[in-house]
């Protein structure tokens, strides 16, 4: 698992990881069922704190995107696609509401940009 954690972000470390596990998440790479390294050795991996591990991995299990079992560890949450097909929604109106912004800051006009985003899907 590629988490790159950046001292010069201005998110909180455990941010990072979340939102760099959600993202793996959300494109496959990371499986329904797939263990999670444990929250120890991803520490040492990151070469960051436990506590900062455990505070990643609560958020992802209060988000509903990881199960904890007792005693075996953590894993992906299955049964859950409707909430990842939201949280997918939401990125991507996020991403659009950015590509809005730039487009009206440089005057592009509505049925250029629809065509921008036509061509885009086309290829």
């Amino acid at each position: 698992m590629d988490i790159i954690i950046s001292n010069a972000s201005g998110k909180p470390i455990y941010e990072q990881i979340t939102s760099q596990m959600k993202n793996l998440i959300l494109d496959g790479t990371l499986a329904e069922g797939t263990q999670l390294p444990s929250i120890r050795m991803l520490a040492n991996d990151l070469k960051v704190s436990v506590i900062t591990t455990k505070r990643a991995y609560a958020d992802l299990e209060a988000q509903g995107f990881v199960e904890t079992v007792p005693g075996k560890g953590s894993f992906v949450a299955g049964g859950n696609m409707e909430l990842l097909r939201e949280e997918r929604l939401r990125r991507i109106e996020g991403l659009m509401a950015q590509a809005v912004d730039e487009a009206k800051a440089a005057g592009v006009a509505r049925n250029d940009l629809h065509d921008m985003l036509d061509l885009l899907l086309e290829g």
